[in-house]
C-alpha cells in the first residue's frame, strides 16, 4: 500500500522546479493518481487524461490510409508528460515510429526507470524513443527532422501537449510558435496529408482554429468533455486537428 502522500521526485530546471507526487484519494475509493507540478503551475494529473488520449485518437484517425505507404506511420509526439497520447499512439498497430520530444530530462527519466504506471510500456516497446530536446527550436529549424537519427525524414503526423493554450504558455519563448510563421515552420516537417494535432486547456477558440486554416488545408477545433469525480461535475479540454493538402 502506498503512502497518502509521497513527492517521488523534485529537481530545478531552467524553467521552474520540477515535481511529481503520488497521493491517495480515499474518496475515490483509495486509487493512487500522479501529479506533475512545474513551478506554480499543476500540469498534468493521471486522474484526467482523456484529452490527451484524444489527442492521439483525433489526430491519427485525420490520416488517409488508403495509400499502401499509410501503413507505416511516423508519429512524433511533443510533450511526454504522464505518457497517455504516446501510449494511445502505440495502441495503432500501423505505426511504425513514435519519437517523444521532450525538454525536461526528469520527465524522459521517470519513464524509463518506471517512477510512472505507463513508462514500461512505452520503454518497452521498440517503435518509441525518446529525445531529450526543445520541440519547440526543433520545429523552428526546417531543414532537419524532428528525429536526429534522419535529419531528412518527414512525418505522417505530429501532436503537441505542452503549454496551456496557445495564448498561456510556459515560457515566453514558445509564444512564437503559435503564430502564422511558426505554424507555417510547423508544416514544413509534415509530409503531404499529414496531421498536425494540438492539446490546450478549456474549450477551442475559433481564432486559433482559424489561424490553423490559414496554414493548412482543413482546421477543427473539438471539445472534450470529462467527469471530473473530484467536483461531481464536467471538465473540458480542447484538441485541434490541422491537415495538409494531398
Amino acid at each position: 500500500m502506498s503512502l497518502m502522500y509521497e513527492e517521488l521526485d523534485f529537481r530545478p530546471t531552467p524553467i521552474g522546479d520540477l515535481m511529481l507526487r503520488r497521493r491517495r484519494l480515499i474518496q475515490l475509493g483509495g486509487i493512487d493518481i500522479y501529479e506533475v507540478k512545474l513551478g506554480d503551475y499543476f500540469l498534468m494529473s493521471s486522474l484526467f487524461h482523456e484529452a490527451e488520449v484524444a489527442l492521439a485518437q483525433l489526430g491519427l484517425a485525420g490520416l488517409d490510409r488508403t495509400g499502401s505507404n499509410k501503413k507505416d506511420i511516423d508519429v512524433v509526439v511533443g510533450g511526454l508528460g504522464l505518457g497517455y497520447t504516446a501510449a494511445r499512439v502505440l495502441e495503432d498497430e500501423q505505426v511504425k515510429r513514435l519519437l517523444v520530444v521532450e525538454y525536461l530530462e526528469g520527465v524522459i527519466e521517470w519513464h524509463e526507470t518506471g517512477l510512472v504506471p505507463l513508462g514500461k510500456g512505452l520503454t518497452d516497446d521498440p517503435r518509441c524513443r525518446f529525445v531529450n530536446a526543445d520541440f519547440f527550436a526543433m520545429s523552428r529549424d526546417v531543414t532537419k527532422s524532428f528525429d536526429p537519427e534522419t535529419p531528412d525524414k518527414k512525418h505522417d503526423a505530429i501532436l503537441l501537449d505542452i503549454d496551456h493554450t496557445p495564448t498561456n504558455v510556459l515560457t515566453q519563448t514558445n509564444t512564437r510558435f503559435y503564430t502564422q510563421e511558426g505554424l507555417a515552420e510547423l508544416a514544413q516537417h509534415l509530409k503531404p496529408g499529414g496531421v498536425f494535432g494540438l492539446w490546450a486547456d478549456g474549450f477551442p477558440q475559433d481564432s486559433f482554429t482559424d489561424l490553423l486554416g490559414s496554414v493548412f488545408e482543413s482546421a477543427q477545433g473539438h471539445t472534450i468533455e470529462f467527469d471530473n469525480p473530484l467536483t461531481g461535475s464536467s471538465s473540458e479540454g480542447a484538441v485541434y486537428i490541422a491537415r495538409m493538402g494531398p
